[in-house]
């Protein structure tokens, strides 16, 4: 699974977040592709950031960098650590979860996101 952006390394990790609980990359709705953070999405891509809808939660459109198994959006949000090998996710990455998933239907999607 090829995972864009300014990845520095196997697992994922890139220039923006590079702990070693970062090691999710999430495919962006709006171009089909893999990017480790919305970070990495905005310096490549020329249009906005298109959130995943809550009826679309169960589409495989997160992978872990460790053993890259591919998650639904649901098992993920439901998930600290891969299902697959146990790999811990960063817990401060659910912070973020409004810009990549829709997560209440009354507010506007996410343009810019800052932390």
């Amino acid at each position: 699974m090829k995972v864009y952006g300014l990845v520095v390394d196997e697992e994922t990790r890139c220039i923006h977040y590079a702990s070693p609980l970062d090691v999710v990359a999430i495919r962006f709705k709006c171009c089909g592709k893999y990017y480790p953070c919305y970070k990495c999405h905005e310096e490549a891509e020329a249009h906005p950031i298109e959130r995943w809808e809550k009826r679309e939660w169960d589409t495989k459109a997160v992978l872990c960098g460790v053993c890259k198994h591919e998650m639904t959006i649901r098992e993920y949000m439901g998930a600290s650590a891969c299902p697959h090998c146990g790999a811990p996710f960063n817990p401060g990455c659910a912070a973020h979860y409004p810009l990549y998933f829709q997560i209440d239907r009354d507010k506007p999607a996410c343009q810019k996101f800052s932390p």
